[in-house]
C-alpha cells in the first residue's frame, strides 16, 4: 500500500485509473470502515481510503482535538485489507490557503436534524468531500447508512453537481449487542458501554410501533426521547421521517405506507452517539 500526503503526487500515482473506488474516513479505524473497503473493492478497482480529520464540520466546542487519532493503527488493517492507496493529507496538503469557498446543502435538507445541532457540519462535510473527490477522481465512492443524512445528502450533492462519481450506501455494521460501530464509542466508560445498545433497542420499539400502525408518530417520538431520558440520556432528537426527502411524514402518507427511517442522536455521559433505522 502506497502511503501518499500530496495532491500533486496523488494525482500522479492515480493518472489512467478509471475504476477508482473510493472510501474516505477521519481514522480511528473499526470493522464497520474496513466493512467499506471490501464493498468499495466489489465495484471498483483500485480501492483507495482516506484519512483525514477534517477540521471544517467540527463546531468551536466539540471534540475536533481529542478525535481519536491511530494512524499506524489504521496503516495495518489498511494493508490487510488490499488497499491500493491511502491518501492522508495533513491540513496544510489539503487547505493550503484558508478554505473560504464551501460547498452549502439546501436548508431543508442541511438545517434538520444534525445539522439543527451541528450548525454548519454538513456545510464542512460537502466542502471536504468535493475536494477529495477533486483529489481522487473516484468513480464510486462508499459511505456508510450510520451517518443516514450526510449519505443523504453526499448523494444529493453528487447529483445535482453531475460529479462523475456514483455514491455506494453501505448498511450499519453493528457490534453483537446492536450497538452502531463508531469511532466515538471509544470515549465510553465500561459501565456507558453496557447501556449504549439501548439507543438501538429504542429505535427497534419505535420501528415496531410503527410498523404497527401506531397513529400520532410525533406521539411516539415523545415517547421514545421519554425511554432514553429515563435510561439517563440526554436525547437530541428521535425522529421518524420519509426516506425519500428526511421530511416529516403526514398523516396520510403514514398511513399510504410511504418508506420511513426512524433518526436519533443522544448523549451518553459526555459521548454523543448517532443511529438510525430503516422501518
Amino acid at each position: 500500500m502506497k502511503i501518499i500526503s500530496s495532491i500533486e503526487d496523488l494525482r500522479d500515482q492515480l493518472r489512467g485509473q478509471l475504476r477508482t473506488a473510493f472510501v474516505p474516513t477521519m481514522g480511528n479505524l473499526h470493522e464497520g470502515h474496513l466493512s467499506l473497503m471490501r464493498l468499495a473493492r466489489r465495484h471498483g478497482d483500485p480501492v483507495v481510503a482516506s484519512i483525514f480529520v477534517n477540521r471544517l464540520q467540527f463546531g468551536p466546542n466539540e471534540d475536533f482535538d481529542k478525535y481519536p487519532r491511530t494512524f499506524q493503527a489504521d496503516v495495518e488493517k489498511l494493508e490487510k485489507e488490499g488497499v491500493y492507496v491511502l491518501f492522508a493529507p495533513t491540513e496544510k496538503d489539503l487547505y493550503p490557503e484558508p478554505q473560504e469557498y464551501r460547498v452549502q446543502p439546501p436548508d431543508g435538507l442541511g438545517n434538520i436534524l444534525e445539522g439543527e445541532f451541528r450548525p454548519g457540519f454538513f456545510n464542512g462535510v460537502c466542502t471536504v468531500v468535493t475536494k477529495l473527490f477533486s483529489c481522487v477522481q473516484p468513480r464510486v465512492a462508499v459511505f456508510g447508512k450510520k451517518d443516514y443524512q450526510q449519505l443523504m445528502i453526499i448523494r444529493n450533492m453528487a447529483r445535482q453537481f453531475a460529479l462523475p462519481t456514483e455514491i455506494i450506501g453501505a448498511e450499519t455494521f453493528r457490534a453483537e449487542d446492536g450497538l452502531a460501530l463508531s469511532s466515538r464509542n471509544g470515549y465510553l466508560s465500561p459501565a456507558e458501554r453496557a447501556e449504549a445498545p439501548f439507543l438501538y433497542q429504542t429505535l427497534q420499539y419505535v420501528a415496531e410501533q410503527a410498523r404497527a400502525g401506531h397513529p400520532d408518530l410525533a406521539a411516539l417520538e415523545r415517547d421514545a426521547m421519554a425511554r432514553l431520558a429515563g435510561h439517563g440520556w440526554q436525547p437530541d432528537y428521535v425522529s421518524i421521517r420519509k426516506r425519500m426527502d428526511l421530511q416529516a411524514p403526514s398523516a396520510a402518507e403514514h398511513a399510504a405506507g410511504d418508506p420511513l427511517v426512524v433518526l436519533t442522536a443522544a448523549k451518553l455521559g459526555n459521548t454523543r452517539l448517532i443511529d438510525n433505522l430503516e422501518i
